[in-house]
């Protein structure tokens, strides 16, 4: 899809996209060769038309893995490089649940020609969307030969680390990551033909704790998916070393110490992080300073050494995007301002919250006071994005804001006024908000308004993929990062969208955005949350626009707690 006044587009229908909707423009995924991966590579034979044939391989006969340790903790990235080859056909999975209450359905989509078929998983495969639990079997010996650790791990076939062979199609039209929002929707799976996706077995809740040392690694799939899919047997062996830092350099995945609790955000979204869970601790949300954590980190991207890459920076973010900003019309638009009657537009939901945990507060809040910090995402259900430019008035910290509208072709086709975007110094923002996205109140027992979050301004980014199988969804949603969604203090103009198919987790630890509870009584509450509070923007419909979360305080002041009830089967607290 290509918008007026702006570099041309690319809009992936067809399942592409778990992630980013609708803007995804022409940022191709980075790929990288599969280093002696020739194994299983070349055209199949002896095969069935339309079914992927399935390989385990590894890179290399050897890794080293750096361990990290850091004050209470380490942090060892178990990734020895094994990968599921895929060949005669892509690998493919559409993922959804038709509600909360509903477990979740996995199908495996096979493509021959202009022919497709599904094959249903079996019931009670998926525990979430993050990928197909204890894929990977792992065993880990010392160099006398005994077993001392082993493990499992799950795949994402998004994990796409490259091609094959150069047949292959040079760039993969799937998700670049599987979705960890507790409350996500939809999701599409896939590798394609003649690519290979990294079957790491790390687990950042459960990490294999390795001294330095020389060991030897035994990688396998499990029974259930090799019957599943007709995966050969193959074990491949990797010799393992391990070798001690005592700080994260500037090659690969290494970690200073402070980053310890932001790396750990790969595996999960805000809440995995841990949301300092009682007082004390600093919390490493994804939008906690406004720094954004995709889902998860491609591995292409980390074997290109970009994982330290934490956090807002110059063209990067966490490494999962490189690329450079969108940008704004070349002017503010002139004309009477008007929505057609049948313009597709956007669809705001919120989600309910989750990450929720009592604090004592972060950089500036007041000492010895108990606050309610949260987790929310705001997502666009579509069918067409959310774009909102901003325009500077001189010398002000102000922009005007405009949403447009865009008709199936991509041609602007009308335009409203919808508020202004902000400029906000503070240290870990520094960029421009848009203003009255969503709204958040806690409310007592009888859902009565008591107490309302300061943060209504938002630099919008397309930070989780909640259903990627909503019609127009992108999988690759440009704008995945704030220092390239967010403009600087010298801009001019600035373009923030929100994609079909995603949504903008922000995580309520920060100032005057976390509510207050001190001298709130123990009891039944309600975290409230509300997409387009002041209705400044154009909508399919506003009638899905709140969600509600319970929470139950207790304790005393200055040691409060909290509990959360899970919503139907997502025990997300």
């Amino acid at each position: 899809m290509a918008l007026a006044d702006e570099e041309p587009m690319t809009r992936q229908h067809h399942r592409k996209g778990l992630q980013r909707a609708a803007f995804a423009a022409g940022a191709a995924l980075t790929v990288v060769a599969v280093a002696g991966a020739a194994p299983g590579a070349g055209a199949a034979t002896g095969s069935t038309p339309g079914k992927p044939q399935l390989k385990l391989i590894a890179a290399s006969k050897s890794v080293i893995l750096d361990r990290v340790d850091y004050e209470g903790g380490f942090y060892l990235d178990f990734d020895l490089g094994t990968y599921v080859a895929v060949d005669n056909a892509p690998l493919e999975f559409k993922v959804t649940r038709k509600s909360y209450k509903d477990r979740i359905v996995a199908q495996q989509i096979l493509r021959n020609g202009s022919k497709v078929t599904t094959k249903t998983l079996p019931a009670g495969t998926l525990e979430d969307f993050r990928g197909l639990p204890g894929f990977l079997e792992v065993s880990v010996k010392n160099a006398s030969g005994a077993e001392v650790q082993r493990t499992t791990g799950a795949f994402c076939p998004n994990n796409a680390a490259g091609r094959l062979r150069p047949d292959a199609p040079a760039t993969s039209h799937y998700p670049e990551s599987c979705p960890t929002n507790p409350f996500t929707l939809g999701s599409v799976w896939g590798v394609e033909k003649g690519w290979a996706a990294n079957t790491t077995a790390v687990d950042y809740d459960r990490q294999l704790d390795l001294p330095a040392g020389e060991y030897t690694a035994t990688v396998s799939i499990a029974k259930k998916y090799r019957d599943m899919f007709g995966i050969p047997n193959d074990r491949p062996t990797i010799k393992v070393t391990v070798r001690q830092q005592t700080d994260g350099g500037e090659g690969g995945v290494g970690l200073r110490s402070s980053d310890s609790s932001a790396h750990s955000a790969h595996s999960g979204h805000s809440g995995a992080m841990g949301a300092a869970g009682g007082h004390g601790g600093h919390h490493y949300g994804p939008r906690g300073a406004d720094a954004p954590t995709p889902p998860a980190l491609s591995h292409a991207l980390e074997a290109r050494g970009l994982a330290h890459h934490l956090g807002d920076g110059a063209g990067h973010t966490d490494g999962s995007r490189i690329a450079p900003a969108l940008k704004a019309a070349a002017q503010r638009p002139a004309g009477r301002a008007g929505v057609p009657a049948n313009v597709p537009k956007p669809d705001l939901r919120s989600l309910p919250a989750w990450d929720i945990a009592v604090t004592d507060g972060e950089d500036g809040d007041a000492p010895g006071k108990d606050y309610l910090a949260f987790s929310a995402n705001v997502w666009n259900a579509g069918p067409a994005p959310l774009v909102v430019d901003g325009f500077r008035k001189p010398g002000a910290d102000l922009m005007d804001s405009y949403q447009y509208f865009y008709d199936a072709a991509g041609k602007q086709i009308g335009y409203t006024p919808a508020g202004t975007m902000e400029w906000d110094p503070r240290v870990g923002h520094e960029h421009w908000h848009f203003t009255d996205f969503a709204s958040y109140h806690l409310l007592s027992a009888d859902k009565k308004d008591i107490v309302k979050s300061g943060k209504e301004a938002f630099c919008l980014a397309n930070t989780d993929a909640v259903d990627y199988t909503v019609k127009n969804a992108n999988w690759h949603p440009y704008n995945t990062d704030l220092s390239t969604a967010c403009g600087e203090q010298n801009s001019i103009s600035v373009r923030e969208v929100l994609d079909v198919g995603s949504g903008d987790t922000y995580t309520q630890y920060r100032p005057g955005q976390s509510f207050d509870v001190t001298d709130l009584p123990n009891g039944t509450y309600y975290i409230q949350v509300v997409a387009n509070p002041a209705h400044r923007l154009q909508e399919t419909n506003t009638k899905n626009n709140v969600s509600l979360r319970k929470v139950v305080l207790g304790g005393t002041k200055g040691a409060r707690t909290v509990s959360v009830p899970p919503v139907d089967l997502i025990d997300a607290p």
